[in-house]
């Protein structure tokens, strides 16, 4: 350590830990102990490039190409997706894929190629690779969207782990997207972008990264095609693009660049090509399908670090129902365990959990209760004696248990790449469950260790399990957050089979979709904030991750009120809407930020309710297809360059495109509207796309479009479904979708399909069945007829 440490980690403490005081320094000095004993020393390397072809096997859905110095294996599966992986490497084993790797297309042949290379040719793509080992990925009308280079290794002389990179050229029209959650998308401009969950330990904006959950997914968007990557490797990393652009030097166009760094770990990639929706329909197929949320998930959550006390729990509840706002869960941070303990409760101030959680269950509002990893090293805590008679926690090298500083002070970590660990930490849950939660929010998961200096996680040489390989922290700490989601979807599985977990999380990787969804973590208080809240939502649901969203407000500070109403009108529309704040931070009640704020959130707030049929409906799309809730303006249009660089509105489904106020002052604004006739729905009045329009934004309100001939399920005022038909325009046809919900449980309900047209001065609706089409089956309200 030197004084330049030491300064920082200072303010580090000052700023959000000084109630650790000197144990951060002391858990600081510790982990550069363990470190130094327990990771190899860095020496002299060699470096590795494949060298030249020498033969191939052919084999199911491709084959084996063997060069100088490595070996490719190339698959295409029967979902249409391309696996390959240098030296030898498989899909399996992987904490992304769900189940099995998929089985290999019988139909995709390796074949010699031209100048000396050999090609797997597809139905949706053709796979080339050169003499030298450049792997080429085409459509297949041959036009070229990515050409990876050869690859180059450096291995340590004396043995151990090798680092690689990869660098790849696609499009000079493409854009990057993707990469997990990150604050300065969703669009990813040039730069460099790290692969290493961090908590960064304050309040972040768009400058900030990495962030608390990175994945190495990109999406290539360009007028060809869209095509996913997927690096398999949970090894630290970083990932720098370089946009292309036409016409570039001398009427040349210049190639997107992208190079991919890794310390450790296979070199295996996954490419999927199609649509946005096809490829993320086989991302899905491959890493798992969404979990499906209860519809209640789907409402509004109110929460705060340092809600205190079970009767200031209940006064806030009651300042909703006094004022007539719809709530659907309230949020309990740390402030309720027992000296901050997971999987206890401050009985001083919360003395009746469970009938509180009852009363309010009754209201029809539930209980969410956090859950930290870190367990308080200290004999008696039962978590941490059950934990440590059954070997659960994390040790170093030599053997001995990792103790780091979270907020119960000095603690130890389960390690969750182990499946004993997984199901007795999943059985934990029976005590939340029994005080009366509903659902659970993960935090501290990076896996975070409060350090004065150096990395705020758990040493890099600590060893896991990692179902029975055996590795290190390199590997295993981005994955951490994953298993422990998967620890509780499984035990909650277990423990209350009829109903479906509701689980998020801060952290996580490639694959996090199948036990919950994620929020954005300490957002800052601040219109920067703002914006880098929809990028998140944007970016996560591109990357699999399609249940989202910020905490409204902003973590940190007071916002004033017409940043709040903002932050809150935008979380109307995003799958997770949650107010929350630190307990320094100014209060995110709507009443207190006056009156007029105050009726401007109600307005929001009951059309979340209203909207609720529709939000049900696009879960069970997303555990279906893949595709997220909120989706970039391009969703359907990729090759419309207009709608490409558009960051600022975002389509809700098919049917819905919403336009939030990301800046202050502003009571008007453009949006970029894709093709077709679009209604603005509080006037109705008719707008035409492609092309950028001027929409009034007033305080009370942010632009929403409908789709014309969209077919929208909403909650009428009886409560029940009626059906909110967007007329097409004349000559035209629409449609859509409604998934009726029970609200719970594990039925898989049909889906009613719709359809709308023009008959005569009418708009006929009707509801598709086997037999034909037939009156629908809820109420129709026809909008848009001027």
């Amino acid at each position: 350590m030197d004084g330049r440490d030491l300064v920082r980690s200072v303010r580090v403490v000052g700023s959000r830990k000084a109630a650790q005081g000197l144990r951060t320094v002391r858990a600081a000095w510790r982990m550069r102990r363990i470190d130094a004993a327990g990771l190899p020393a860095r020496g002299a390397e060699r470096a590795r490039v494949p060298g030249p072809v020498r033969d191939a096997e052919p084999g199911a859905g491709g084959g084996v190409i063997r060069f100088g110095r490595s070996e490719l294996r190339i698959m295409v599966a029967v979902n249409g997706a391309v696996f390959w992986g240098w030296d030898g490497a498989g899909p399996e084993p992987s904490y992304a894929l769900a189940g099995r790797c998929p089985e290999p297309d019988p139909r995709a042949v390796l074949e010699p190629d031209t100048d000396g290379g050999w090609r797997v040719v597809a139905e949706r793509v053709t796979v080339s690779v050169s003499r030298h080992g450049a792997v080429e990925v085409c459509t297949p009308g041959g036009v070229l969207l990515r050409r990876d280079l050869p690859p180059r290794w450096w291995e340590p002389v004396g043995g151990g782990t090798a680092r690689w990179v990869q660098r790849s050229e696609v499009a000079a029209d493409a854009r990057f997207f993707g990469l997990g959650g990150r604050a300065s998308g969703p669009r990813l401009r040039d730069g460099t972008y790290r692969l290493w969950n961090t908590d960064p330990g304050h309040a972040f904006g768009p400058g900030d990264d990495p962030l608390y959950l990175t994945m190495p997914v990109q999406l290539v968007v360009a007028d060809a095609a869209t095509h996913l990557v997927f690096h398999d490797s949970s090894w630290d990393g970083t990932v720098t693009l370089r946009e292309g652009e036409e016409g570039a030097g001398s009427g040349h166009d210049r190639t997107g660049r992208c190079e991919l760094r890794m310390d450790g770990g296979p070199l295996r990639c996954w490419v999927m090509v199609g649509t946005p929706a096809r490829v993320l329909h086989t991302w899905a197929s491959l890493t798992g399908a969404p979990a499906l949320p209860p519809a209640w998930a789907l409402g509004h959550h109110h929460a705060r670090w340092g809600f205190g006390s079970e009767q200031e729990v209940r006064r806030i509840v009651a300042g909703y129902q006094e004022r007539g706002l719809p709530l659907d869960a309230v949020h309990l941070d740390i402030d309720h365990y027992d000296a901050h303990q997971v999987f206890t409760v401050d009985h001083e101030r919360f003395p009746k959990l469970p009938t509180l959680a009852e009363e309010l269950r009754r209201e029809g509002i539930r209980l969410v209760s956090i859950v930290d990893p870190a367990v308080k090293a200290e004999p008696g805590n039962a978590v941490h004696d059950a934990g440590t008679a059954i070997d659960a926690f994390v040790r170093d090298q030599s053997g001995r248990t990792v103790e780091g500083v979270v907020w119960p002070g000095e603690s130890v970590f389960p390690d969750f790449t182990h499946a004993r660990v997984r199901a007795w930490w999943g059985g934990l849950y029976e005590e939340r469950l029994d005080e009366g939660f509903a659902g659970f929010w993960h935090d501290m998961n990076e896996p975070t260790s409060f350090n004065a200096f150096g990395e705020s996680t758990l040493p890099r040489s600590a060893r896991h399990h990692l179902e029975g390989r055996g590795g290190d922290h390199r590997e295993a700490h981005n994955v951490y957050a994953l298993c422990m989601a998967q620890a509780a979807y499984e035990g909650l599985r277990e423990l209350a089979p009829k109903e479906r977990p509701f689980l998020f999380s801060r952290s996580g990787w490639a694959g996090q979709q199948r036990y919950g969804g994620t929020w954005s973590g300490d957002v800052a208080t601040g219109w920067p904030g703002l914006r880098a809240s929809l990028s998140l939502v944007l970016g996560l649901g591109l990357c699999g991750v399609p249940y989202s969203g910020p905490d409204v407000g902003g973590f940190d500070g007071s916002p004033s009120p017409e940043l709040f109403l903002r932050w809150f009108q935008l979380g109307a529309y995003l799958p997770l809407f949650r107010t929350h704040a630190s307990m320094r931070a100014g209060r995110r009640e709507p009443w207190e930020f006056g009156p007029e704020v105050l009726e401007h959130a109600r307005v929001a707030l009951l059309e979340r309710r209203r909207l609720l049929p529709y939000f049900m409906t696009l879960a069970h799309l997303a555990r279906r297809t893949g595709a997220p809730y909120v989706r970039p303006l391009w969703w359907g249009a990729p090759e419309d360059r207009a709608l490409r660089d558009c960051e600022d509105a975002f389509l809700l489904g098919d049917a819905l495109l919403v336009a939030p106020v990301l800046d202050p002052g502003a009571d008007r604004r453009a949006v970029q509207l894709p093709r077709g006739r679009w209604y603005d729905t509080l006037t109705e009045r008719a707008y035409e796309g492609p092309g950028q329009v001027l929409v009034d934004a007033p305080l009370s309100r942010i632009p929403v479009l409908a789709r014309a001939g969209a077919v929208l399920p909403v909650r009428g005022e009886d409560g029940g479904t009626r059906l909110e038909v967007w007329a097409p325009a004349r000559g035209r046809t629409g449609g859509g979708l409604f998934v009726p919900d029970a609200g719970d449980g594990w039925d898989e309900p049909e889906i009613e399909r719709y359809v709308a047209r023009w008959d005569g001065r009418r708009v006929l609706v009707g509801q598709v069945g086997e037999n034909g089409v037939r009156e629908p089956s809820h109420p129709v309200h026809i909008r848009g007829l001027g």
